[in-house]
């Protein structure tokens, strides 16, 4: 995730990121404003359409669209930013489970064996999530105090550990029933946690509609040169590129952001609220 200020305007305007839109759209921008040249080389030096007022009046059919394909924009744009800010959300309920388990099992006066286990067990279920929403293994260092087998769900081996040990203090009676309960509950909010980002990775937006969008732009792009040359003559060769750049980039955003996940530059910063949960814990366990 980009850490940036959100009042410096030079650094927006000015910069280009690795991660900006143009940087992926400017080959097409480029292929977009040559086609757009062409258009309007043709019409004005040899077809001279403009002269029926028929053919002039096409550029009313992109105004009806235009806003036929904001609509449809904005809708993605929101249904996208849902999915990151709910991802977001559960990450930070993640945080505050593993804190608040932390402090009851510190308050429990467990022995030093018991501790310890929990002090590595807690923050490996956050790696390990994370490496199971990017579709990687993970075994973490001091793999013998959890083991857990390779091609099966590793969040949930960890998550069945950090229960079974939970009952053996039970039997113990290291803590009471009622201790018992409440622990569990908590331990329980893991597994809710996982399955609500595992809905947000495997459920993407439908394929058609992704793939209408992306025809739509396209199609509503590539003739605009045909409306405009009559009014914009060969400034339709700057004019078009950049409302390709506009749209395609608010499509390019919304597909980064609908699965936060991952490693891209606007996805959330995973890896830093994994390390500050086994910091947390360390720091409260220790």
């Amino acid at each position: 995730m980009i850490n940036y200020n959100p009042k410096n305007w030079s650094t927006f305007i000015f910069h280009i990121h690795k991660s900006d839109t143009f940087r992926k759209l400017w080959p097409l921008m480029l292929a977009v404003a040559i086609f757009s040249g062409l258009v309007a080389f043709v019409e004005l030096n040899f077809l001279q359409l403009s002269k029926s007022d028929y053919v002039t009046n096409i550029g009313m059919m992109h105004s009806l669209l235009g806003f036929v394909l904001s609509m449809l924009l904005v809708f993605r744009t929101n249904t996208a930013y849902d999915r990151w800010w709910e991802g977001r959300k559960l990450l930070g309920s993640l945080t505050n489970v593993s804190r608040n388990l932390a402090m009851k099992i510190k308050a429990l006066k467990l022995t030093e064996e018991d501790v310890r286990f929990f002090e590595y067990g807690i923050p490996k279920y956050a790696f390990a999530l994370k490496e199971h929403l990017r579709e990687r293994m993970y075994f973490g260092k001091n793999s013998l105090l959890i083991e857990v087998e390779e091609g099966k769900h590793i969040p949930n081996q960890i998550a069945g550990s950090l229960i079974n040990r939970l009952y053996e203090l039970l039997e113990k009676g290291a803590i009471s029933q009622e201790q018992f309960i409440v622990l569990s509950s908590d331990f329980n909010q893991f597994t809710d946690i996982c399955g609500a980002c595992e809905r947000i990775k495997n459920t993407p937006i439908p394929y058609s509609y992704s793939a209408f969008i992306k025809k739509f732009i396209f199609i509503y792009v590539i003739t605009l040169p045909f409306g405009w040359v009559f009014s914009l003559g060969y400034f339709v060769i700057p004019i078009v590129p950049f409302i390709l750049y506009v749209l395609a980039s608010l499509e390019l955003i919304a597909e980064e952001i609908e699965n936060p996940f991952g490693e891209d530059a606007n996805d959330l910063p995973v890896d830093q609220i994994c390390t500050n949960i086994e910091k947390h814990v360390e720091e409260i366990l220790g």
